[in-house]
């Protein structure tokens, strides 16, 4: 599984908002959809870095696509 350390909810929300990606509700987890895909990503900083990496990966981009676009 590819790791994204160090990388907290809020940076995670704005990469995903960056490709199309808006936030459905909030609460213990933040829960985003772009129409097709749900994403949930945990409140937790730093986010943990297998989650991170799974989450990078559900939506389609590599770890290191996701460090460009933070």
């Amino acid at each position: 599984m590819p790791k994204l350390p160090g990388i907290s909810q809020k940076d995670a929300v704005r990469v995903l908002c960056k490709l199309g990606y808006n936030v459905i509700r909030q609460g213990k987890h933040i829960t985003m959809s772009n129409g097709t895909l749900m994403v949930q990503i945990p409140r937790h900083n730093p986010i943990n870095a297998f989650t991170m990496g799974h989450i990078a990966q559900h939506v389609g981009l590599s770890p290191d696509d996701f460090r460009r676009l933070l």
